[in-house]
């Protein structure tokens, strides 16, 4: 017999505020129908982020890159893919996915130039017949010169707003990295705010967020549609990834990410690890 998790959580008295911050800061649910789901998936949730916390020296349960997320793609799969023998293109303008008679994808088409290949990996903007909207993004993208103030002058932080105490639909997130990481000059800090946009004024609809930044230089606003894929990648070779979303942390990325390595390779990704061993590795 399984337990909700709102009857778990209230066997220990906790106030309101107290749940929200551990469910959606620590537990980083997006909104409270967890509260309504078994107990089991929420305290795994809290174990990932006691383990991630222990992981890594520095007090965080997070790992960021230097030089921005783009040194992601620019490292794993540019250098990689010339390790192994692959064919890489960028800055490639309207890239089109040819098809044959039966609907399945055979090779990308820039600038005259065609890439045969078996199957294609891309996101929705590619293939916009073969995804559907189911929702918007609002984000602000803020340049400063101090870090977000009560963040003990960290070059680096993440803040996510429950709903509940701001009365919407779903959470706010704070993100904010420096000069430090190797994406701003020399004393600049870039913050972002982002929300699943309930309205269409970004301006009015994150201020909550921006408010906690302090002083801002410079700020740019901006909302975008949310697509998923409707196609049937076994019919067309098309795997097709799912819109970000506004969190920060990027754990729904991951999620889609792992389970379109599965649907490319029919191969399940076992990202597990003896976290005892590991760290007993490294500390030889």
């Amino acid at each position: 017999m399984t337990s909700r998790c709102s009857k778990t959580l209230g066997k220990y008295g906790l106030e309101d505020d107290t749940i929200d911050f551990i469910g959606h800061a620590l537990a980083l649910h997006s909104n409270d129908s967890y509260l309504d789901q078994p107990a089991l998936g929420f305290i795994k949730r809290m174990k990932l982020y006691a383990e991630s916390l222990a992981r890594f020296q520095g007090g965080s349960p997070y790992i960021y890159p230097l030089y921005g997320l783009g040194e992601l793609p620019q490292v794993a799969f540019a250098r990689l893919s010339a390790v192994y023998g692959g064919t890489y293109m960028l800055h490639k303008p309207e890239c089109k996915v040819e098809f044959d008679a039966d609907g399945k994808a055979t090779g990308v088409t820039s600038e005259g130039e065609t890439a045969k290949c078996k199957k294609v990996v891309c996101d929705p903007s590619y293939l916009p017949d073969k995804v559907k909207k189911v929702g918007k993004v609002a984000r602000a993208i803020c340049i400063m010169s101090h870090p977000i103030p009560d963040t003990n002058d960290s070059h680096s932080a993440q803040v996510i707003l429950p709903q509940k105490q701001l009365g919407r639909k779903s959470d706010m997130y704070l993100f904010c990295c420096s000069y430090a990481h190797n994406v701003a000059p020399k004393g600049k800090y870039i913050a972002f705010v982002s929300a699943e946009a309930e309205t269409d004024n970004p301006e009015v609809e994150l201020k909550p967020g921006v408010d906690l930044l302090g002083p801002v230089e410079e700020i740019f606003y901006d909302t975008y549609d949310r697509y998923v894929p409707t196609n049937d990648h076994a019919a067309d070779s098309c795997f097709i990834s799912a819109s970000y979303d506004p969190t920060t942390h990027f754990e729904t990325t991951v999620n889609d990410v792992i389970e379109m390595y599965t649907k490319i390779t029919g191969k399940v990704l076992d990202l597990s690890v003896d976290l005892s061993a590991a760290n007993a590795a490294s500390e030889e």
